[in-house]
């Protein structure tokens, strides 16, 4: 089915569709940029951020072209209930962030990171872990979104795969770099309208002109009958499962995430991340149908780099003009992303390195701090161009970083809600959850015997964790023990003796079990209890200068 003919753009027309692109989103930073920049307003926006920006920066921030082609990929992997995996569950796991994210800000209403928090909770080293944690996360997903754009301009141009890679990065880095978040904000806010928009006209045209329904009964023989099941099994533990662990992974520990917690008004919490819910999987599961599609169709990306297929996709079924909308699409999700990732490593640096660690929270120097803000831009930008030349496989990169995340969601949740954990034992639980995820995700010992019981034991644990947390932010501590209880009890004799087969999925919920049996054991006989009052006393404004709002009429608070 590759024989078609494919449209390609000229240098100059991809030189100006870029322009057009990053030229609009950087006259939008010019607009908001002060002459005197505010350290706290480059990092969180004065946490006033009104509803429908904070709604569009949510769900632009989530959408990103790796998710665009990781959804096509699990598509063209595992069938009809790929993208679903994908899509449904990613969209759930936004929603899942909402009832903890009320409490977070309610403990820390003008805390910049996370990590921060966690500083104010339990000291240095609890901090600079999750701190860490996320500046790997982020220069992944800096480099993922570089790899997917390059692949664009590549396949689409005379450009080469590293010069779409430094135009896309340059672009991104000229407007972030002025006004840090809320650039971010502001630009996510036209991009995510511009991506529903292009969903709702591309997607429909490729199905059609590739022949759709028609294509779905002549090319069913292509697909293995895994592969036509809406409720493959194979689907659900090598996609479904292990994105639903990941995900919610990725919801507590990102940086990217919880500074958008911090910058919306803390009343539009709720509705907030319900419509970014929406937006998610609608436009997630649209994109990744085209995957289905191509397997229907028997369309073979060149040299097997499923990373090629979206691309390759447009170029063979979309007119010159819908082709150029896609661009535009793909460059501003991950756009939308990527300078997600800039701020989120730039108040990290700024919060959690420097102005905690180096100066000191009462020292700190809010212009050195934007100045270290913007270097950290400069040298992120740099490293994730220099790993994007390895073209890693972007759906294995996103379920590793989300995995490996895995191992801070009980330590950090359980900080938030339970006085007895402790410093040690949050750094204990996560370097021994790191010490056997590790090894299990690649393999590093035989699965065999013992071990291979061993680990899918842990693998139960690690489900009741999961679901007994999803369980616990909406109906409360009781509710939550239930399910984790019921869930590891019922799941048992499924799973027992053949799940550690699924290393990506197994070791993520090793991850989750022991962070939490060794966080939980070393924490319940302790007698000391911590006030959370201090929390919001420790953390805070490092300059008392006024911040622009980002939204001048704010809706009135509603409860959705």
């Amino acid at each position: 089915m590759n024989n078609l003919d494919s449209v390609q753009f000229s240098a100059v027309i991809i030189v100006g569709l870029l322009v057009f692109f990053y030229g609009g989103t950087f006259y939008i930073s010019t607009r908001i940029g002060k002459k005197q920049e505010n350290a706290d307003g480059y990092m969180t926006a004065g946490n006033k951020i009104g509803f429908g920006i904070s709604a569009a920066s949510m769900t632009a921030t989530w959408i990103w072209a790796s998710s665009m082609y990781a959804s096509a990929a699990s598509g063209y992997t595992y069938g009809i209930s790929g993208p679903i995996h994908y899509g449904l569950w990613g969209a759930l796991m936004i929603l899942f962030i909402y009832p903890f994210g009320k409490r977070i800000r309610s403990v820390a209403p003008k805390a910049h990171t996370l990590a921060e928090v966690m500083h104010a909770r339990h000291g240095r080293s609890s901090q600079l872990m999750l701190a860490g944690s996320n500046v790997v996360g982020s220069v992944i997903s800096l480099m993922s979104n570089f790899i997917a754009g390059g692949v664009l301009i590549a396949m689409l141009s005379p450009f080469t795969f590293i010069q779409g890679v430094v135009a896309v990065a340059g672009g991104v880095l000229l407007y972030s770099l002025w006004s840090g978040f809320r650039a971010s904000v502001l630009t996510d806010f036209v991009q995510v309208m511009a991506m529903l928009g292009a969903v709702a006209i591309i997607v429909p045209f490729i199905f059609f002109a590739a022949g759709f329904p028609a294509a779905f009964e002549t090319g069913a023989a292509n697909l293995t009958p895994q592969q036509g099941n809406f409720f493959s099994s194979e689907a659900f533990l090598g996609q479904g499962a292990p994105y639903i662990a990941a995900v919610l992974a990725y919801a507590i520990g990102n940086q990217t995430i919880a500074q958008r917690l911090f910058a919306v008004r803390e009343d539009l919490i709720k509705p907030t991340f319900i419509t970014a819910t929406i937006g998610y999987g609608a436009m997630v599961i649209g994109v990744g149908m085209l995957g289905v599609l191509a397997l229907y169709l028997g369309f073979e990306p060149t040299g097997g780099d499923i990373n090629n297929l979206i691309p390759e996709m447009a170029a063979t079924y979309l007119p010159a003009i819908l082709l150029a909308v896609f661009f535009i699409m793909i460059i501003g999700a991950l756009s939308s992303t990527a300078d997600s990732d800039l701020a989120a490593l730039s108040s990290i640096m700024m919060a959690d390195v420097y102005g905690q660690n180096v100066a000191g929270k009462e020292k700190a120097n809010p212009k050195t701090m934007l100045l270290v803000g913007r270097i950290t831009m400069v040298v992120a930008t740099a490293a994730a161009v220099a790993f994007a030349s390895l073209q890693l496989n972007i759906l294995d990169l996103l379920v590793f970083v989300g995995a490996l995340w895995g191992a801070l969601v009980f330590p950090v949740l359980a900080s938030f809600y339970w006085d007895k954990v402790t410093n040690k034992a949050f750094t204990t639980a996560v370097i021994a959850a790191l010490a056997l995820f590790l090894p299990v995700r690649f393999g590093w010992i035989p699965m065999s015997g013992g071990i291979g019981l061993l680990v899918d034991v842990l693998s139960v644990i690690g489900i009741g964790v999961v679901l007994g947390l999803m369980s616990f932010g909406f109906f409360g501590i009781r509710v939550g023990k239930i399910v984790g209880v019921v869930a590891a009890l019922v799941s048992a004799p499924f799973v027992i003796g053949f799940l550690h087969d699924y290393a990506t999925l197994s070791a993520s919920l090793v991850a989750y079990a022991v962070s939490t049996v060794v966080c939980w054991a070393m924490s319940v006989g302790q007698t000391e209890r911590f006030d959370f009052a201090l929390i919001r006393d420790r953390t805070g404004n490092f300059d008392d200068g006024d911040d622009p709002r980002l939204d001048p009429t704010p809706e009135p608070a509603k409860e959705a």
